[in-house]
């Protein structure tokens, strides 16, 4: 009988584990940054939330008005210097003009392109705006990889942006000077 109701304390507390491990840490909720797109206009944040997925993300855009705006998915799952890189790397689709050009087909070298100068530039913004230091650069590179791999991305995906972000975070200039180098090369490839 010892023996029974030892196992099923065991069952129990490995029930009570699995479950504490299912539910994820939340995060009180960051502010957005102050953004504004490649056309002097506002940008809009707007809060989502999707219990079924558990990690944060976000998406840039302009709704059926023409307003810009960014949605801010799921941010209660991740911590605020991973939601600043978002809204940040979301911001910069605005900046650089991403949201009002015909978009790349997902995964293409294009799009890839796309997304690691928005990483580059999130990172140079909250080094130089919001003075991040080595330990915060490690938190939102830590986030970064914990929800990739979650969504399933391949290893050399995560490596890859990871990389990007460590030595975008390392580069001479401001943020505003590579978003003004960005457009003028778009320009002259137009």
């Amino acid at each position: 009988m010892k023996t029974i109701a030892l196992g099923l304390m065991l069952l129990l507390m490995i029930d009570m584990h699995a479950i504490a491990q299912e539910t994820p840490k939340k995060y009180e909720i960051a502010e957005p940054p102050k953004c504004i797109n490649n056309k002097g206009e506002q940008v809009e944040f707007r809060q989502h939330n999707n219990t079924r997925l558990q990690v944060a993300a976000g998406i840039a855009n302009r709704d059926g008005q023409g307003i810009p705006f960014v949605v801010r998915v799921n941010y209660a799952f991740s911590p605020l210097e991973f939601q600043s890189f978002i809204d940040r790397h979301e911001c910069a689709h605005h900046q650089t003009g991403d949201v009002d050009r015909p978009h790349p087909p997902r995964n293409g070298s294009e799009h890839l392109l796309n997304e690691s100068i928005s990483d580059c530039i999130a990172i140079l913004r909250l080094r130089d705006e919001e003075n991040y230091g080595e330990d915060r650069l490690k938190a939102v590179i830590s986030a970064m990889r914990t929800d990739m791999t979650k969504i399933g991305f391949p290893k050399i995906s995560i490596t890859s942006r990871i990389s990007n972000v460590e030595n975008c975070y390392k580069r001479d200039g401001s943020p505003a000077d590579f978003i003004e180098a960005i457009k003028i090369r778009r320009a002259q490839n137009q």
